[in-house]
Order: C-alpha cells, then sequence, then structure tokens
C-alpha cells in the first residue's frame, strides 16, 4: 500500500504527451539541483524542483539538458544529439520521438543500442507508457519509470534490478528537457497566490441561485460537507477494502485501486494517468452512500430520464500533478466538485473567453490545448495579467465544493494527492441551454455520456413535458421576459446623449 495515498494528508509536491507541437520556454540552466533558471512565464524565471527530482535528472541514466547549457560547455559545438542521430538528426524532437512511438517494444529497444544518442531518445519515458497500457491494460505494476514496468513486465518480473545503462553526457534538446522539467519542478508561488473567487458559507439555496446560479457565476461553498461520512471514512485502507476486485477507469484502462493506488504513490510524470470513474456508485455501492448532493444542486432535470440519462457524476482520484486540461464541462450542463482528500488549483474563464493555448473549432465539436498543465502555467499563465477579464482562481481544499457554472472553462491540477466527487447537473436555469445544445445540427459530434446522441433531446424534452408539465413553456417565458427587460434597460451612453440630436449612438 502506498505510503501517500495510505496518510492522504500530504504538502504541496510533485508535478500526457501530446503530438502537436510544444510550446517552448526555453530553459537556461541549473542554479542548483533544486534551483533552476528558465525563460517563459515572465517576472521571475526561476523554478524551483522536487527533492526527488535529481534523481530523475537522468532519463534511464542519460542527462538531458537544455539547449541554453550548449553555450556554456566546454565545446559549444558538440551536441551528442546531432553527432550520433546520424540523418535522423534532422528531425525536429518532437517529430522524431512521433516516429519512434510507431515502433513496437522490441524495435525501440533494438534501436536504442545503436548510438549514444538513439539511446537517449529511445529511453525516453512517455514513448513507453502506450505500450505498456496497449499490452498490459491496467494489469501492470508499475516500477518507478514506464520503460522499467515494460521491462519488469515482459521479464516475468525477474528484472528486478535496472539495466546497466551508459554514461552518456553532452545531450541537448529544450523538447526533452522540458518534459523531464514539466514533471519535477513544483508550482511557483505565483501560480498559487491569486484567489479571486468568492467563498461563502451558510448560504440559503434562493440566495445560491440569485446570486451565482442565475446570473452563471463560480462561488465556493464551506462547510456544506461536514455531514459526509466519507470526509471520515475515506481512508486508503477503507476504500480498498469496499472496492476489493472492482476495476476503475484510469485513462484508456481499466485498474484496481490497489494497482492504482501503487502507480500514483511512485509516478512522477508530466501528465499522471487519472483515474475518472463515472460508474463508482454502481461498482461500489459503499462509496455511493458515503456523499448526499449538497442542498444547492439537487434541483436535477437530466434525472427524469432514468438509466437513459448522460454520465453525470464521478470519483476523481490522482497524485499531485495529475488533473484536467482546460475544457466545458458536458452538454451545456452546470457542476459541482467537493473535494474529500487533498487540494486543487482551480483556474475558469467565462464562456466569451477562450484561455490562452486553446483552440477551440468553430463547431465546438474539437478542441485542442498541446500543453501539458505544468507547460501552460509556465507559458500562458502570466499573459493573463494583462487581460481585461482575468480569470477566477482559487485552491479547493477538503471539505469545499467549488461550483462551475455551464460553459465556463476550467483547468484543475492536483496539489496534493486528492480525492473528490463531482456531478453535472440541470437546473431550471440552464435547462434551455441544455435543450438548444442537444438540437444542435452537429449533436452527435457533441453530447457526450450516452449511447444515443442523437435522440438524446427529443427524449429529455418529452421526459421533462411527461414529469413537469408547463415547466419549459414556463422557463421560456421568464427568458423573454428577462431579455425584454434588459432591453430596456438604458445604457449609460443612452442616458447621456440625446439620439435625436444627429450625433453617433453608441450601446454595449
Amino acid at each position: 500500500m502506498p505510503s501517500a495515498f495510505h496518510s492522504l494528508r500530504l504538502p504541496l509536491k510533485r508535478g500526457r504527451k501530446s503530438k502537436n507541437r510544444r510550446s517552448l520556454s526555453h530553459p537556461k540552466l541549473y542554479k542548483s539541483k533544486n534551483h533552476l533558471a528558465a525563460g517563459g512565464g515572465g517576472g521571475d524565471p526561476s523554478f524551483h524542483l522536487k527533492s526527488s527530482a535529481s534523481a530523475s535528472a537522468r532519463t534511464s541514466g542519460c542527462l538531458v539538458q537544455p539547449l541554453g547549457n550548449l553555450l556554456l560547455s566546454a565545446s559549444p559545438r558538440a551536441n551528442l544529439r546531432d553527432a550520433s542521430l546520424g540523418t535522423l538528426r534532422q528531425l525536429p524532437d518532437d517529430l522524431l520521438l512521433d516516429v519512434l512511438g510507431l515502433l513496437p517494444a522490441r524495435d525501440l529497444a533494438a534501436l536504442s543500442a545503436a548510438s549514444k544518442a538513439l539511446y537517449v531518445v529511445a529511453s525516453h519515458d512517455p514513448l513507453w507508457r502506450p505500450l505498456v497500457l496497449d499490452e498490459l491494460g491496467g494489469r501492470f505494476d508499475f516500477a518507478g519509470t514506464w520503460r522499467a514496468t515494460y521491462i519488469t513486465a515482459v521479464s516475468g518480473g525477474r528484472a528486478s534490478l535496472p539495466p546497466r545503462v551508459p554514461d552518456i553526457r553532452g545531450f541537448y534538446s529544450d523538447y526533452l528537457f522540458q518534459s523531464w522539467l514539466c514533471a519535477n519542478m513544483e508550482m511557483r508561488h505565483e501560480w498559487l497566490a491569486r484567489d479571486n473567487i468568492e467563498r461563502r458559507r451558510g448560504l440559503s439555496v434562493e440566495q445560491f441561485i440569485a446570486n451565482f446560479e442565475e446570473p452563471n457565476i463560480p462561488v465556493l461553498l464551506e462547510g456544506c460537507l461536514d455531514t459526509w461520512p466519507a470526509l471520515q471514512k475515506w481512508t486508503a485502507e477503507y476504500l480498498l477494502d469496499v472496492s476489493a476486485g472492482k476495476e476503475f477507469a484510469v485513462g484508456p484502462v481499466s485498474m484496481t485501486l490497489d494497482r492504482y493506488f501503487q502507480y500514483a504513490d511512485k509516478v512522477q510524470e508530466e501528465r499522471p494517468l487519472y483515474l475518472f470513474d463515472a460508474k463508482f456508485a454502481e461498482k461500489v455501492p459503499e462509496m455511493g452512500r458515503d456523499y448526499e448532493v449538497p442542498e444547492y444542486f439537487r434541483e436535477d432535470l437530466f434525472s427524469v430520464l432514468g438509466e437513459e440519462r448522460p454520465d453525470y457524476r464521478w470519483v476523481i482520484i490522482g497524485p499531485a500533478g495529475s488533473g484536467s486540461s482546460f475544457h466545458v464541462d458536458p452538454n451545456s450542463t452546470s457542476a459541482w466538485n467537493a473535494i474529500i482528500r487533498g487540494a486543487k488549483k482551480w483556474v475558469m474563464f467565462p464562456p466569451e473567453v477562450v484561455p490562452p493555448g486553446v483552440h477551440p473549432s468553430a463547431d465546438g465539436a474539437e478542441v485542442t490545448s498541446p500543453v501539458s498543465i505544468m507547460e501552460w502555467f509556465m507559458n500562458f499563465y502570466s499573459a493573463c495579467k494583462t487581460w481585461e477579464k482575468r480569470p477566477i482562481e482559487c485552491v479547493c481544499r477538503a471539505g469545499e465544493v467549488v461550483f462551475v457554472p455551464n460553459g465556463w472553462w476550467h483547468l484543475v491540477i492536483n496539489l496534493e494527492d486528492s480525492i473528490a466527487i463531482t456531478q453535472n447537473y440541470v437546473s431550471r436555469r440552464n435547462l434551455l441551454n441544455v435543450l438548444d445544445f442537444l438540437k444542435k445540427p452537429n449533436a452527435s459530434e457533441l453530447v457526450s455520456g450516452t449511447k444515443d446522441r442523437v435522440n438524446l433531446h427529443d427524449k429529455f424534452r418529452a421526459a421533462i413535458e411527461a414529469a413537469h408539465p408547463g415547466m419549459i413553456n414556463q422557463v421560456e417565458l421568464e427568458a423573454q421576459q428577462k431579455a425584454a427587460a434588459r432591453k430596456k434597460r438604458a445604457s449609460f451612453w443612452d442616458s447621456a446623449v440625446d439620439a435625436n440630436t444627429g450625433g453617433f449612438k453608441f450601446s454595449f
């Protein structure tokens, strides 16, 4: 049993690889084993490394340094990368790794014996992760790195010692180094300091609706989980006991909780696997009974669909550094996220503000964010300081709940080993948004969490009319009245300028 999840009380610690080319911040050089200077991000360029980072500074025994260090080396023209990659040196590192990612493990291992530079590149640990997951699924015992995990598995567990590796120095690569840096650096203080979300305790349901849900504004709610048995019961021992033999969704595979805890306690990578399971309460009924929906979110109109409702609730477990990059919650629903153990950093942008580094398609069917969470903080976070509409941010801790209004972009990173429950829901306040979303021409591409994407709108509307006759008409009428009232409300310029004088008339 891993010690980290055994206690589930950790200090801040530990920081997926995209096939899109990463936006480099060009790290420059080490100042010491736990302090590094790097460009990008603005302000003080220094980054602090985790205490365990010096042990992972070698990629399978090979020191990978940022290109800036080449300028300070005794032989500034001697980059081992170019000297021993042969004709492959013409490929940028991201493309080279994409090519090597097409190889089976045997060929990848053979290639690593061809030259020192190929040993460095072929030992890049993110190359071995899909090999483990594709061949072993979730039935693996993590051995500290994905390469070591694969070797141990195929050797039948006989590879108890790491394979002997050559002493390789003088390999310079921003791309490979930044992948290591993002996995091994601490969150900077300035990334955690801003906390501008409104925090409320003891709100009535009516106050929540009027001040936050109706105007579609995030809020952090305190004290509304105090009666949850999960807050006291959900230790590692309890969860392992009640879920024995059950498998949970972890990225592209399914894993038992003991295997996942063992992985989460050892992993130190740029994009750690995240346990995110929508069927946890069906698999382990005890877990479903250990929490209740806070009173603010109990009107959930998707419930009229019964077993045909889209996925709506998840247990989320992950180590420090794991999380979710920028996304908008599915089906135009709102959501709440309650932390049982640990702490999470939240960054949220309103629906009309696309976060920097995020590229949604015109129809909303795809969202491209080619950088990891830590890299987003390195390269894009400081840009938000100059924006007129800056993000809403907070650190949410055990016993607290974040309300995420529909349409809001949000990024979440675990600052500690964390466990949370989240649910998406539909209330009267966002019913029309959901109905409009479900009937879009490309709904089959946009709708998620259900097998019947095409007919969900018609099924949902019919079920609402059957369970709550007249509700949709009433909500539509209220929306029209509010829109008319807003249209009649004079703007500042309408009040200050007589439009009949022939002057310009402004509206906002």
